[in-house]
């Protein structure tokens, strides 16, 4: 008699799929850290654009000639013009942060009281929705990040403070500049205290 081989009835065994499932389990664990990691990078590059933006909006407004309004008299000079540094904002925006949501501003987010103080003295503001809490402030006082850089007494902070997933844990974005002999030096880069929270 001939001895057939079975060939056409192998089928996988149980060990062979457990190791199938197993490898399926960890790259799908991969793959959604991956997507979670790239939508919370997507986020955060909003506040770092932002504070950017707000940065060179105060580097352009300290580099803009201020000069006051004058009545002169035959013979007499004007008074000469100096740089400065917006005031302080009036309020931050949104009024608290969004947690885990969006806020979308209006356009009287970013008013000021008079042309030399906050959003308005840095023509800055925006219209789309917001994930984070922006600040402008002026002098000493920053926006109390954790360790972030105080500016001193004349320099200015711009800050985005945010709640992504809405656990009340924020995460904060600030950059500053400081006014020193006459010339406006920024830092480096931004400084960022618990990017991912």
């Amino acid at each position: 008699m001939r001895a057939y081989k079975r060939y056409n009835n192998r089928a996988f065994t149980l060990v062979e799929l457990m190791i199938v499932v197993a490898i399926i389990g960890v790259l799908a664990a991969l793959a959604i850290y991956g997507v979670r990691r790239y939508m919370a990078s997507a986020k955060t590059s909003e506040a770092k654009n932002t504070i950017g933006a707000i940065s060179r909006a105060a580097a352009a407004s300290y580099e803009r000639e201020n000069a006051s309004s004058q009545i002169l008299n035959p013979g007499d000079t004007s008074a000469g013009t100096n740089h400065q540094l917006c005031a302080t904002a009036d309020a931050p925006v949104p009024a608290v942060v969004p947690q885990g949501t969006k806020y979308q501003p209006s356009e009287a987010d970013w008013g000021g009281a008079t042309e030399q103080t906050g959003w308005r003295c840095l023509k800055f503001s925006m219209t789309q929705p917001i994930y984070y809490r922006y600040h402008y402030t002026f002098g000493a006082a920053g926006a109390g990040i954790t360790d972030a850089p105080v500016p001193g007494a004349n320099g200015f902070e711009a800050a985005a403070v945010g709640d992504l997933d809405g656990d009340t844990v924020t995460s904060g974005f600030s950059r500053s500049g400081t006014v020193t002999n006459g010339t406006l030096a920024l830092a480096t880069q931004i400084y960022i205290f618990q990017e991912y929270e």
